[in-house]
């Protein structure tokens, strides 16, 4: 059984030296596409999760790995690494701020450790279950009660055109209802951004395991709820305090 002091260290240790490698952007990056021509990869994604998986191997060399750029290693430790090593990557490719590193780390019965590390907003946000969640080093707590009218949500859109046009309906379910919403582009800080209330919610569809698994135990252990749906053959998640949680299922007839 592995110890989650010891995984959170080397997500924080690993986190940081990815983060490090990243923020030395090249000029020119070159990119391809994968699931569409708005969902691309560059070679800096695929060097930060080389540098991941081979310093978290290094320490622990019989852990799995489940990495957003390819990376596959079944577990015979128990405990499985799931990294995205560049959330945000359009945003890195343009230059805006909120791009980051999120690495976590899972057992039989959930995700135990994770780390997100966001070098442009100075801030690093990491949890542990039943531990809490910290930001830069402050424990944090999720706005909890909120009213809709006084909602501001985070939300991204998915890649593939029909999940964007379900978001939208959904968007414009919800927009007049509440006090505003923002699109950061990087799901690991918008979860982030929950736990810590800097938004009162967040919702979008095609979420990947590796999108959710460190920033969504950040949120839940800052008192959020976060839930998944199955809406016209799409995944969609959803996350708030318990009070506005229930409020936007209820809204959203989910």
């Amino acid at each position: 059984m592995s110890d989650k002091a010891e995984l959170l260290d080397i997500a924080l240790r690993v986190g940081k030296k990815a983060a490090e490698l990243l923020s030395a952007r090249p000029d020119v990056l070159e990119v391809s596409t994968k699931s569409s021509d708005v969902d691309i990869v560059t070679q800096m994604d695929k060097a930060s999760e080389s540098l991941i998986v081979s310093s978290i191997l290094a320490e622990r060399p019989n852990d799995g790995i489940i990495g957003e750029e390819g990376a596959d290693r079944t577990s015979t430790s128990g405990i499985t690494w799931v990294i995205d090593p560049l959330d945000g990557t359009v945003n890195y490719f343009y230059g805006i701020p909120g791009w980051n590193v999120s690495i976590a780390a899972k057992d039989k019965d959930g995700v135990v450790a994770g780390v997100v590390v966001c070098p442009t907003l100075n801030s690093i946000w990491w949890a542990t279950r039943d531990g809490g969640a910290f930001h830069n080093g402050k424990k944090l707590q999720c706005n909890d009660p909120v009213e809709l009218n006084r909602t501001m949500l985070a939300t991204g859109f998915a890649y593939e055109p029909e999940k964007r046009a379900l978001q939208l309906d959904f968007i414009n379910k919800l927009l007049p209802q509440m006090r505003d919403i923002r699109r950061n582009g990087a799901a690991a800080v918008d979860l982030c951004f929950v736990g810590a209330g800097n938004v009162d919610a967040y919702f979008e569809s095609g979420l990947h395991e590796w999108d959710i698994a460190a920033g969504g135990l950040i949120a839940r252990e800052a008192g959020a709820i976060m839930s998944q749906h199955e809406i016209g053959g799409q995944n969609f998640t959803l996350v708030a305090g318990p009070h506005l949680h229930q409020i936007l299922k209820n809204t959203l007839g989910l």
